[in-house]
């Protein structure tokens, strides 16, 4: 799906990430872990087109696409969420939404100014869009309902949706537990799992390493910007260096 050669990024004297060479898996769920400040949300900026790295390329499907825009990714099939949720509050959810699926339609200002056929009937399907988005995630239930009303972890659940309703092939989540309970972790887990078993495929950014080694198909271990381990969780589990730098001991032996 996307393959990562020597990819670094400079920021002045500061090197946030420093030649990762790494492939992002087909079908499956992507882990990427770290200690803070080990560069995975810099990361996470350079393959969904936010910076232009310094060195180093990125191939989605076979094709060059290192330093487009992430406007020109997310129309490639790359879409990503942000460890704040940023909704627009006052509006509905199902208004929050419906912006997704603007990506794929063709309307133009004249469209919308002299209400043409083909502004009403994008509308439309962007409106189905939404509410399938909405469906998938859980929240069909809360369409109507502000957005700055509903609960953080269903904020989640609307900042996943967005992105789904971009119709991705790739979908990048960056810290898509935060803040939420043990429980609702569980939840959010069920839906990235059911993500990948509808053919997407998924990288992340998480904390939260129960979740992680018993979500994650692959895991990719950042620290100081650097790669120092990738493998399955097991590998990664018993990886020393690993240990060291983030897991702790209490990890190592955990099945």
């Amino acid at each position: 799906m996307l393959e990562i050669d020597n990819l670094s990024k400079r920021f002045g004297g500061l090197c946030a990430v420093s030649g990762i060479s790494t492939r992002i898996e087909p079908g499956k769920v992507n882990a990427i872990i770290g200690p803070n400040g080990a560069g995975k949300t810099t990361f996470f900026n350079l393959i969904s087109g936010m910076y232009r790295p310094t060195s180093g390329s990125i191939r989605l499907r076979g094709e060059d696409v290192t330093g487009l825009r992430a406007d020109r990714m997310a129309r490639l099939g790359v879409a990503r969420t942000f460890q704040a949720t940023a909704l627009f509050e006052g509006a509905t959810v199902l208004d929050n939404l419906i912006v997704g699926h603007r990506l794929r339609t063709r309307s133009g200002l004249w469209d919308v100014l002299l209400r043409t056929k083909r502004c009403k009937t994008e509308e439309h399907i962007c409106r189905e869009k939404a509410r399938e988005a909405l469906d998938f995630v859980g929240l069909s239930n809360v369409e109507a309902r502000a957005a700055g009303d509903i609960t953080q972890e269903e904020k989640k659940r609307v900042a996943i949706a967005l992105a789904l309703a971009t119709e991705p092939e790739l979908l990048l989540l960056d810290e898509p537990a935060g803040g939420v309970n043990p429980e609702e972790t569980d939840g959010l887990a069920q839906l990235i799992r059911k993500i990948a078993c509808a053919g997407m495929t998924v990288c992340l950014v998480e904390h939260k390493m129960n979740m992680i080694m018993n979500l994650a198909d692959k895991i990719m271990v950042l620290d100081h910007g650097e790669k120092i381990a990738e493998g399955t969780p097991a590998e990664v589990r018993a990886n020393q260096a690993v240990i060291d730098a983030y897991l702790g001991s209490d990890h190592a032996d955990v099945q």
